[in-house]
Protein backbone atom coordinates (compact mmCIF):
# COMPACT_ATOMS: atom_id res chain seq x y z
CA UNK A 1 0.00 0.00 0.00
CA UNK A 2 1.30 3.26 -0.86
CA UNK A 3 -0.04 7.19 0.35
CA UNK A 4 1.72 9.97 -1.12
CA UNK A 5 1.46 13.30 0.31
CA UNK A 6 -0.89 16.13 -1.04
CA UNK A 7 0.09 18.60 1.14
CA UNK A 8 1.77 19.97 4.03
CA UNK A 9 0.67 21.97 7.18
CA UNK A 10 1.95 24.70 8.24
CA UNK A 11 1.25 26.60 11.63
CA UNK A 12 3.35 26.96 15.03
CA UNK A 13 2.73 24.23 16.29
CA UNK A 14 5.71 22.00 17.32
CA UNK A 15 4.31 20.12 19.72
CA UNK A 16 0.78 18.67 21.16
CA UNK A 17 -1.07 21.97 22.56
CA UNK A 18 -4.64 23.44 22.84
CA UNK A 19 -5.27 23.54 18.74
CA UNK A 20 -9.43 24.18 18.98
CA UNK A 21 -8.45 27.98 18.08
CA UNK A 22 -5.33 27.18 16.22
CA UNK A 23 -4.87 29.19 12.60
CA UNK A 24 -3.20 26.68 10.24
CA UNK A 25 -2.45 26.67 6.42
CA UNK A 26 -2.44 24.01 4.18
CA UNK A 27 -0.24 24.10 1.57
CA UNK A 28 -1.46 21.71 -1.18
CA UNK A 29 1.17 20.59 -3.90
CA UNK A 30 0.68 21.93 -7.19
CA UNK A 31 -0.03 18.74 -9.02
CA UNK A 32 -3.17 18.39 -6.54
CA UNK A 33 -4.15 22.33 -6.77
CA UNK A 34 -6.78 21.61 -9.59
CA UNK A 35 -8.32 19.08 -6.86
CA UNK A 36 -9.59 22.15 -4.63
CA UNK A 37 -11.92 23.72 -7.53
CA UNK A 38 -14.97 24.44 -5.71
CA UNK A 39 -13.83 23.40 -2.04
CA UNK A 40 -14.41 27.21 -0.63
CA UNK A 41 -18.25 26.72 -1.02
CA UNK A 42 -18.03 23.84 1.88
CA UNK A 43 -17.93 25.78 5.64
CA UNK A 44 -15.95 22.58 7.03
CA UNK A 45 -13.62 19.81 5.73
CA UNK A 46 -12.52 16.86 6.98
CA UNK A 47 -8.64 16.35 6.93
CA UNK A 48 -6.51 13.67 6.78
CA UNK A 49 -2.80 13.83 7.35
CA UNK A 50 0.40 11.76 9.21
CA UNK A 51 1.39 12.05 13.00
CA UNK A 52 5.22 11.44 11.09
CA UNK A 53 7.02 12.40 14.23
CA UNK A 54 4.52 9.54 16.23
CA UNK A 55 7.37 6.28 16.49
CA UNK A 56 4.94 4.84 19.44
CA UNK A 57 2.32 2.64 19.07
CA UNK A 58 0.09 1.62 21.94
CA UNK A 59 -3.09 -0.09 22.35
CA UNK A 60 -4.76 1.54 25.36
CA UNK A 61 -3.79 5.29 26.52
CA UNK A 62 -4.90 7.56 29.00
CA UNK A 63 -6.88 10.14 26.87
CA UNK A 64 -4.69 13.61 26.84
CA UNK A 65 -1.76 11.58 28.26
CA UNK A 66 -3.05 12.55 31.74
CA UNK A 67 -2.86 9.67 34.10
CA UNK A 68 -5.85 10.88 35.51
CA UNK A 69 -8.12 10.24 33.03
CA UNK A 70 -8.96 6.63 32.74
CA UNK A 71 -7.44 4.22 30.18
CA UNK A 72 -9.35 3.37 26.75
CA UNK A 73 -8.18 1.44 23.72
CA UNK A 74 -6.36 3.71 20.96
CA UNK A 75 -9.40 3.25 18.73
CA UNK A 76 -11.10 5.15 21.51
CA UNK A 77 -8.74 7.82 21.44
CA UNK A 78 -7.16 10.42 19.30
CA UNK A 79 -3.49 10.03 20.11
CA UNK A 80 -1.06 10.21 17.38
CA UNK A 81 0.24 6.72 18.77
CA UNK A 82 -1.55 4.32 16.68
CA UNK A 83 -0.81 1.34 14.21
CA UNK A 84 -1.21 3.41 10.91
CA UNK A 85 -0.35 6.75 12.58
CA UNK A 86 -3.11 8.84 10.51
CA UNK A 87 -5.02 11.15 11.75
CA UNK A 88 -8.56 12.86 10.81
CA UNK A 89 -9.55 16.14 11.90
CA UNK A 90 -12.99 18.21 11.09
CA UNK A 91 -12.15 21.83 10.53
CA UNK A 92 -13.54 25.47 9.71
CA UNK A 93 -12.66 26.56 6.40
CA UNK A 94 -11.51 30.22 6.33
CA UNK A 95 -10.38 30.75 3.11
CA UNK A 96 -8.86 29.62 0.15
CA UNK A 97 -6.14 31.56 -1.09
CA UNK A 98 -4.29 29.42 -4.35
CA UNK A 99 -3.30 26.65 -3.58
CA UNK A 100 -3.36 26.98 0.44
CA UNK A 101 -6.57 26.57 2.52
CA UNK A 102 -6.71 29.11 5.57
CA UNK A 103 -8.42 26.28 8.79
CA UNK A 104 -9.25 26.42 12.55
CA UNK A 105 -8.87 23.79 14.84
CA UNK A 106 -6.58 21.52 12.80
CA UNK A 107 -4.67 19.24 15.36
CA UNK A 108 -1.58 18.53 13.14
CA UNK A 109 1.86 19.58 13.95
CA UNK A 110 3.53 22.19 11.72
CA UNK A 111 5.16 19.89 8.61
CA UNK A 112 2.71 17.36 8.77
CA UNK A 113 2.49 15.37 5.59
CA UNK A 114 -1.57 16.06 4.45
CA UNK A 115 -2.96 13.12 2.59
CA UNK A 116 -6.46 13.84 1.78
CA UNK A 117 -9.13 16.81 2.13
CA UNK A 118 -13.19 16.17 2.08
CA UNK A 119 -15.74 17.94 2.62
CA UNK A 120 -17.74 17.45 5.81
CA UNK A 121 -21.52 16.42 5.98
CA UNK A 122 -23.55 14.79 3.09
CA UNK A 123 -23.17 18.07 0.71
CA UNK A 124 -22.23 16.88 -3.01
CA UNK A 125 -21.37 19.70 -5.51
CA UNK A 126 -22.26 16.82 -8.36
CA UNK A 127 -25.86 16.86 -9.54
CA UNK A 128 -25.89 13.50 -10.97
CA UNK A 129 -24.64 11.92 -7.40
CA UNK A 130 -27.58 9.88 -5.97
Amino acid sequence: MEIRPIGQVHNSAEERTDFSDLISEIEIFPEFEQGLYRIEENEEVIVLFLFDRSDMIRMTVHPCGDPANPLVGVFASRTPHRPNHIGVTKVKLLERNGNVLIVKGLDALNRSPVIDIKPSGTHQHNANHK
